[in-house]
């Protein structure tokens, strides 16, 4: 038997809640103790630190000296997989 990943696990979870929420919005019960100025400002302030962090986890090259050694880098990883 193989076991559930924790992905799967938590979308489940992510869905059973959101569900939940919904459902109980339509009865006019509001579950989360929030106003929606502040759900608004707490998403926008995890989009802004996780589009910051992506940006620069990734290789930001600026100087030229930088972008030619991306250029070397790649190379040489092209030949290494042209070689096998």
């Amino acid at each position: 038997m193989k076991k559930i990943s924790a992905e799967t696990m938590v979308r489940t979870i992510v869905l059973a809640f959101a569900l939940l929420n919904q459902v109980l919005t339509m009865f006019g019960v509001n579950p989360l103790p929030f106003s929606e100025e502040e759900v608004y400002q707490g998403c926008t302030a995890l989009l802004t630190v996780a589009s910051s962090l992506w940006a620069w986890w990734k290789n930001n090259s600026f100087t030229q000296a930088a972008i030619q050694a991306d250029e070397v880098l790649k190379k040489n990883k092209e030949g290494a997989d042209n070689e096998q």
